[in-house]
């Protein structure tokens, strides 16, 4: 647990000398609700009276392990303004990231933030890869204490290398980052892309991104 608070205090205060994505918000705050009667709407979300706001709105758990039995063996605790209806209009959020042994987060992207990554157990291995034309692979082993940044919208991913499980932390610059896990949209879209397309676009048979697009399909 001690672990866990000097991780979101670490997270929080990253955050604080950072210039939020999100546009930045004109009032104290504006608690995220469904209900639009009696609201405002900011930022894709109505805003709670504030006379109605209580301490839940600011508060999410994140004490519990992840279940990572499936195929990718790692499990990902959003923390955003789904969460945390006080994220609203505030421009940050995090995420609890936990791997099996070998587990992996798969190549991804968060088209509106960037991420800080901060390691607590186990051993992971990075990375991210710039845009056109160059395609460069920029890759670390992180061990507990260590902190890693993947710059907005670029493809990047983490792997569990070591025989134990692995915990981490990170934060991303929006209340609502989003992510796009590369392999799931492409061959996993709805309704399916042309496999023809897909075939000459990634040079392989037809055959195998059929088998893809109903491998992905069945995981989505």
């Amino acid at each position: 647990m001690k672990s866990f608070i000097q991780a979101f205090i670490f997270l929080a205060l990253a955050s604080s000398f950072a210039t939020a994505f999100d546009p930045s918000p004109l009032q104290d705050f504006c608690v995220a609700i469904d209900e639009p009667k009696n609201a405002v709407f900011v930022n894709g979300k109505f805003c709670r009276d504030p006379k109605l706001v209580k301490a839940e709105d600011f508060y999410f758990s994140v004490k519990m392990p992840g279940n990572t039995n499936n195929p990718v063996s790692s499990n990902v605790t959003a923390v955003n303004v789904n969460q945390i209806p006080g994220l609203n209009t505030l421009g940050i959020s995090a995420a609890r990231i936990d791997f099996a042994p070998y587990g992996q987060n798969p190549p991804h992207t968060h088209p509106r933030a960037t991420e800080i990554l901060v390691v607590l157990e186990g051993t992971l291995l990075v990375g991210f890869v710039t845009s056109d034309p160059n395609h460069t692979l920029i890759s670390k082993v992180l061990n507990p204490g260590d902190v890693f940044v993947f710059p907005i919208g670029l493809i990047h991913f983490q792997v569990n290398i070591g025989k134990t499980n692995a915990v981490a932390f990170s934060g991303l610059s929006s209340q609502n980052p989003g992510v796009i896990t590369i392999a799931s949209a492409v061959f996993g879209s709805n309704p399916p892309i042309n496999p023809d397309f897909l075939a000459k676009a990634f040079q392989l048979d037809v055959k195998v991104v059929k088998d893809l697009e109903a491998k992905f399909k069945m995981d989505n």
